[in-house]
């Protein structure tokens, strides 16, 4: 079994421990114990699992003394809550983490590569100033103090507003994005400095089928639907937008973040088993939006059928924090 297998396996290990914890398996066995009124346990039974595991994550970093921590995985894993989460709970240890976004070390649009068609490469390892990055970091390493960079997306260069940056002992950096465990993005720091993250939703759920055989419900689609009630919430884009743009998506994690996923300390599951059923309120109208004169119709109705198998559940009891809040909105963290 190769590393990546293994790093799948891990997830995949940790998703059915908690179905086993949860006594549910299957859509059938969730929307029973909804209906039973059990709806609001579900969901703090979930929660306390996964805080367990950030508890743990935050251990781990602490005794290890790492100082650089890295987080990656694919879309709308909820890379940015875990951040937040990951923040909380080692300040509760008695560290100090400051979190910098990858992203503000692009470099300057009429630098950013072209792919083949000659539109910008922004998904690349050449759109970041890797040199500029790993010099940053590793000064801050050595104690000094740097200015953090801002990068102005309407403009397309990087610019500095006069934020300073020096760290402790008692410091770490939080850095997420999708190249963060692609060696290569941190080549001057040493290993024994990173601690590294991969991050995506995994659930053991399963749906009986017309050909009777039970089918595993899609990771992939979890994480779809999670970005179409995310983006028309907080980018206001319809349903076709994001389907248009799922290909694309899809490719950059592919080739810039899943041969990659072995490279990782831990694996973090942000999925809950409950989730679909939270976000199935959100989910449903924007999906009957499409109309039957849609490209995307067809893919709409099918992520339409899929949510609708679901009971929902009331949103009120998930807590603030939770990874969940970074799609349906209403959290603590400003995302």
């Amino acid at each position: 079994m190769g590393d990546s297998e293994k790093s799948i396996t891990s997830l995949k290990s940790t998703a059915k421990e908690w179905a086993r914890k949860v006594g549910i398996d299957s859509v059938e066995k969730l929307n029973d114990m909804i209906r039973s009124g059990a709806g609001v346990e579900l969901v703090l039974v979930c929660e306390a699992m996964q805080s367990n595991c950030i508890y743990e994550i935050a251990r781990r970093i602490t005794d290890e003394r790492r100082r650089v921590i890295l987080i990656s995985g694919p879309s709308s894993a909820g890379k940015t809550t875990l951040s937040h989460r990951l923040s909380i709970q080692l300040r509760a240890m008695g560290l100090r983490p400051h979190v910098i976004t990858a992203d503000n070390y692009f470099v300057d649009r009429k630098d950013n590569p072209r792919d083949e068609d000659g539109n910008y490469d922004f998904e690349c390892l050449g759109a970041m100033d890797l040199r500029k990055l790993n010099e940053d970091m590793v000064r801050l390493l050595e104690g000094s103090q740097i200015e953090l960079p801002v990068f102005n997306f309407r403009e397309g260069v990087r610019e500095y507003h006069g934020e300073y940056l020096q760290i402790g002992n008692e410091d770490v950096v939080i850095m997420e994005g999708i190249h963060s465990l692609n060696p290569e993005m941190t080549y001057m720091l040493g290993d024994s400095d990173k601690y590294k993250i991969y991050i995506s939703p995994l659930n053991q759920l399963y749906v009986d089928s017309e050909a009777g055989e039970p089918v595993k419900v899609s990771t992939i689609d979890s994480r779809l639907i999670r970005r179409i009630v995310r983006d028309n919430r907080t980018r206001g884009n319809g349903v076709e937008k994001t389907l248009s743009m799922w290909a694309s998506v899809r490719r950059g994690e592919e080739k810039y973040i899943f041969p990659y996923e072995s490279e990782a300390d831990v694996m973090f599951n942000s999925g809950l088993l409950y989730e679909y059923t939270a976000l199935r309120s959100a989910a449903a109208p924007l999906l009957s939006n499409v109309g039957i004169d849609s490209e995307y119709y067809e893919d709409a109705q099918r992520l339409l059928r899929f949510v609708n198998l679901f009971e929902d559940i009331d949103t009120e009891y998930i807590p603030a924090n939770s990874i969940l809040r970074e799609f349906i909105g209403g959290g603590c963290f400003r995302i």
